[in-house]
């Protein structure tokens, strides 16, 4: 069961925060604990406990509690987390309680697709500009109203729009020497859809989604037999964070 304290001290969080370096896995995890107390929010539960929460989105309960302490207590003993007041702590420690806004290189199919989403959040992330070297793209405009400017015009336009978080979607050969306009244009924060490995300065993040190597993890459990592949398949999401949420 979680602590006796109702919530966190934000020293107390600043403190494990500084101490203790949370991984990837951790932050994805409390990505999906978001997600699966929005849904709990959205049905009217007003208080949940780890156990609960485990059972009902196929989590691990001592998981959820050992990635909450890395950032404080949570919880009443007996009681449980109060759905509200976890979502608004996990909301500020995954930094979401100001609005992140993006600039995509990339005007091809997948920067528009990105452009065009829906699923992001407006009150987290926005999509503020798009970027082409190509002159037949340039000029034109996203189904979503993004603009698509000159790669030239990076710098002043990620100054202008507070750009926070550069996505790079164009081909390998050309990644890295727009990982290093976005560094130079004072991006700290940088998403790749390139297949190739990138550097950065230091204190730039850099986080590369690589579409074939998640095929060929796929491609693994395939082939596979089957009750080897459920079993390595469950521990795997466990582990990673990435549990799939029910609709």
């Amino acid at each position: 069961m979680p602590g006796n304290r109702c919530c966190t001290s934000p020293a107390l969080s600043l403190l494990h925060m500084k101490t203790e370096k949370v991984s990837e896995f951790t932050i994805s995890r409390l990505s999906v604990y978001l997600r699966c107390l929005n849904l709990l929010a959205a049905s009217g539960v007003t208080t949940t406990s780890s156990q609960a929460l485990a059972q009902q989105f196929q989590l691990n309960s001592a998981q959820i509690r050992k990635d909450l302490t890395y950032f404080g207590e949570f919880g009443v003993r007996g009681v449980g987390y109060n759905v509200a007041e976890l979502r608004k702590h996990l909301s500020k420690i995954l930094g979401l309680d100001v609005i992140h806004r993006i600039g995509i290189v990339g005007a091809g199919n997948l920067g528009m697709a990105l452009a065009n989403y829906r699923g992001f959040d407006p009150r987290h992330f926005q999509v503020a500009a798009m970027f082409d070297r190509d002159l037949s793209r340039v000029g034109e405009t996203s189904r979503s109203g993004i603009f698509v400017y000159h790669i030239k015009d990076l710098k002043p336009i990620v100054a202008r729009e507070n750009i926070r978080i550069g996505v790079i979607c164009v081909p390998a050969d050309n990644a890295q020497e727009v990982a290093d306009l976005f560094a130079g244009a004072g991006i700290t924060a940088i998403l790749n859809f390139a297949p190739v490995r990138l550097t950065t300065e230091p204190g730039v993040k850099l986080k590369t989604m690589d579409l074939a190597i998640s095929f060929e993890s796929l491609s693994y459990f395939i082939a596979k037999p089957a009750s080897a592949s459920q079993a390595d398949a469950a521990k795997y999401l466990r582990n990673s964070g990435d549990e799939t949420i029910p609709d």
